[in-house]
């Protein structure tokens, strides 16, 4: 028999950016930064604006199991 089973992975780290304040900082990593499965953190700000510290395994939790 097979079953779907609700998957979410979530990572927890931080980003550090240059910004002028904190609406700037948010923005800056909302449109710039994120993670692909098997390609790693990205950005497309320059280095010196950008560092991050993420854990390499996520979380990882289920929801409710159906059958398929």
């Amino acid at each position: 028999m097979k079953y779907q089973v609700p998957t979410r992975f979530v990572f927890t780290g931080v980003f550090t950016v240059e910004a002028e304040n904190r609406e700037e900082a948010r923005q800056m990593v909302m449109d710039s930064c994120g993670l692909v499965m098997g390609g790693g953190i990205h950005t497309d700000l320059d280095d010196d604006e950008v560092d991050w510290d993420f854990d390499t395994h996520p979380y990882k939790e289920t929801g409710r199991i159906t059958k398929a």
